[in-house]
């Protein structure tokens, strides 16, 4: 077992976390280096999985590791060079570090500890900037959305100006998964940015003379179906870290023995007819975000204008 670098009363998990830090620091694992996975912790140090577990967890909670979607943990990148005086601590750069991590991590991964330990600093210099976690949230969903154009052309058709804006949308949703978690459809955050956002959706809807209740529920339609389907990414980014599968083995491997079953189909004829001996996907179905999105965003138009047709506006 290597020579530990905490005194040998701390805990086993103290005693490892500490030796894993130095090596980080020394440059033994540089960034982007994998870092042992917890079996191997575990096995070189002769401790439980539950103390591998704890040991890495402090590292996460300093902000040393990361865990990226598909590749593991992984050593946190450094700002900055040895021996450069470190980067001046401003609210943009504790934004900008946080919403990193939540982007390589999710958002469970998001802690004051672990955002100081990014930076590079003690915890307690970021209450300069946020109150606490919540506001640290908070500013990272609003600096996102105000980050993003969301442009319109007033004298352009107004589908092309709801398409624009709703592609706009869906692009920073894919960019930064989590971003949905903290706009449920039920108790939106007030968000400049996101106020800015909705104003200018709700103005290129407005060509279609829609009664006023309409017109603010299609708005609100449009948001639901771009936040709803994007949360699909975070999710599958967890679901591959937690069981090692893409979702196309999974699906394999949970629905081929059934779709293979005579009796089972025998049951559910419309599946038969899809995906039966001689159904019409006989190569199955793959799930295609992107062109849900697509597919949902034109059923969704077309309807709108329908209706406004009905009404005379179109």
């Amino acid at each position: 077992m290597p020579e530990p670098t905490e005194p040998p009363t701390a805990p086993p998990y103290v005693r490892i976390a500490a030796e894993l830090s130095r090596r980080i620091t020394d440059r033994e694992l540089a960034p982007g280096d994998k870092v042992p996975s917890t079996r191997q912790v575990a096995q070189e140090f002769g401790v439980a999985l539950a103390t591998a577990t704890k040991a890495l967890d402090v590292l996460r909670a300093e902000g040393l590791v990361i865990t990226r979607p598909r590749s593991g943990t992984v050593v946190a990148p450094r700002r900055g060079k040895a021996g450069e005086p470190a980067a001046e601590l401003t609210r943009e750069r504790v934004l900008a570090e946080a919403t990193a991590m939540a982007d390589a991590e999710g958002l469970e991964a998001v802690s004051m500890r672990a955002v100081a330990g990014r930076c590079g600093v003690a915890p307690m210099s970021l209450y300069r900037f946020v109150e606490d976690k919540d506001d640290l949230v908070t500013a990272m969903a609003d600096a996102v959305y105000g980050s993003a154009v969301f442009e319109r052309e007033p004298n352009a058709p107004w589908r092309s100006q709801v398409e624009a804006l709703c592609r706009e949308l869906w692009r920073l949703h894919r960019a930064h998964p989590w971003l949905g978690r903290t706009q449920p459809l039920t108790r939106p955050l007030p968000l400049p940015s996101v106020i800015r956002l909705g104003d200018r959706l709700l103005g290129a809807l407005e060509g279609l003379g829609l009664p006023p209740k309409l017109h603010f529920d299609v708005h609100v339609l449009l948001f639901s179906h771009i936040v709803g389907l994007a949360a699909n990414f975070e999710a599958e980014d967890v679901a591959v870290s937690e069981t090692g599968l893409s979702s196309e083995e999974w699906t394999d491997l949970h629905y081929q023995p059934r779709m293979g079953d005579d009796a089972f189909m025998a049951e559910h004829p419309h599946f038969a007819k899809l995906f039966g001996h001689f159904g019409s996907l006989p190569d199955g179905y793959d799930l295609d975000l992107e062109g849900l999105f697509e597919m949902g965003l034109s059923l969704l138009l077309n309807g709108v204008e329908m209706m406004a047709r009905r009404n005379g506006e179109v």
